[in-house]
């Protein structure tokens, strides 16, 4: 898959995304304009307890109009692996670490106008870490049975795609 054409025009250049103007051959050979956000991608963590509960964080985001229920994650650094990242985001998030950490997939945020990717990761064998979270956050940790978390995306108070994702694929099978 193209990481984006030669025939781009920046429009803006912030701390995480790009957006420009690119002009892309569709596979009838039209070719259209469209606005493209570049992201460097994103990884996710599940921290799934021994009894089945998961460890959530309940944050502010600006961007959603108020606080909603997330599972920890963030953007990759330059050359970061997303398997790296994610154990970071478990501890600065949720401080926890994890003994298994184990890849479940890598989703699309929103195709139709960004790269944006985002790893998702299940952490097992969880115990305390000292890493504390970014100072841009406001972060209530919060743990709840798994079968509590699947209730809240189907009664909608759970309402972040990456999170609904991660939830169930982490707990598909448990």
């Amino acid at each position: 898959m193209s990481r984006g054409p030669a025939d781009r025009r920046s429009l803006y250049e912030g701390r995480i995304v790009r957006l420009g103007l690119e002009t892309a051959t569709l596979p009838d050979g039209r070719r259209v304009d469209l606005e493209i956000i570049r992201h460097p991608g994103a990884a996710a963590v599940v921290p799934l307890h021994d009894d089945g509960s998961v460890t959530l964080v309940h944050q502010h985001r600006h961007a959603a109009g108020g606080l909603i229920y997330e599972v920890p994650a963030g953007v990759l650094e330059p050359g970061e692996a997303p398997a790296v990242c994610a154990a970071r985001e478990l501890g600065e998030e949720v401080q926890l670490q994890a003994a298994d950490l184990q890849e479940l997939g890598c989703i699309f945020t929103t195709p139709g106008f960004t790269d944006e990717r985002i790893w998702i990761f299940l952490a097992r064998g969880l115990s305390a870490s000292a890493a504390q979270p970014d100072a841009d956050e406001y972060i209530r940790v919060v743990r709840i049975p798994g079968g509590q978390a699947l209730a809240m995306i189907r009664d909608g108070r759970i309402t972040d795609a990456k999170t609904i994702c991660a939830l169930h694929l982490a707990l598909a099978g448990a």
